[in-house]
């Protein structure tokens, strides 16, 4: 989306950046208040209020996909049943009651878990395909690695198993702490530099991703 006022919009977003920036190393009382807290507060409503816009988006294209001729489709109008269902337990009952909480432990949980399930296969999947198009040694690491955490993750090796699994399971705790956590390490620090190298763009007015 397109603003009218580009210039507004960016001596907003700057200013904006540069008092948060300012504040989260030197708070500022002014008049009794903290407005380090204020303006994290602002942007913590304004991130719900995003999220809600976001959720009646969904909603709202999934509708429309309803009243489309053709195909029924079957996806959204569980989506939009189960949106409606869960805002309207929560907004009646509260988030803590026990239909809401009946919802998280049997529809929720076991979805994601189905989920991660999904993932395994695929992980498995994409090691027989890494393993037919590649035959260097990090394939081998990669395939490996998978079948490791997969067995020791399963109880049928551990249990079954106990000669086999316990020294697997040794082997799973090490991948974990040192060359996954090394790994993730990484990765979070890629994504906070990147995120620092956004924030200094758009803080100079080189990236507009607001408009303009």
């Amino acid at each position: 989306m397109n603003l009218k006022f580009p210039v507004i919009s960016t001596m907003v977003a700057v200013i904006s950046g540069v008092a948060v920036l300012f504040l989260y190393f030197s708070p500022l009382f002014l008049m009794g208040v903290d407005w380090r807290s204020t303006l994290l507060q602002w942007a913590t409503t304004l991130g719900a209020v995003a999220l809600l816009i976001g959720l009646i988006n969904l909603a709202s294209v999934h509708s429309r996909k309803l009243d489309d001729e053709g195909a029924f489709p079957v996806n959204s109008l569980v989506l939009v049943i189960a949106m409606v269902i869960t805002f309207g337990v929560v907004l009646v009952f509260g988030p803590a009651s026990t239909w809401a909480m009946f919802i998280l432990n049997y529809i929720q949980i076991p979805v994601e878990t189905s989920l991660v399930a999904i993932l395994a296969v695929t992980l498995i999947y994409a090691s027989a395909r890494v393993a037919r198009r590649k035959n260097d040694f990090f394939s081998l690491v990669f395939i490996a690695t998978a079948i490791i955490i997969l067995l020791t993750t399963s109880p049928l090796v551990t249990d079954l198993f106990p000669a086999i699994g316990d020294p697997l399971r040794v082997l799973r705790e090490l991948i974990i702490n040192i060359p996954a956590t090394a790994g993730a390490r990484g990765i979070l620090l890629g994504i906070a530099l990147g995120t620092i190298a956004t924030g200094i763009r758009i803080l100079m007015g080189m990236d507009r991703p607001y408009g303009g």
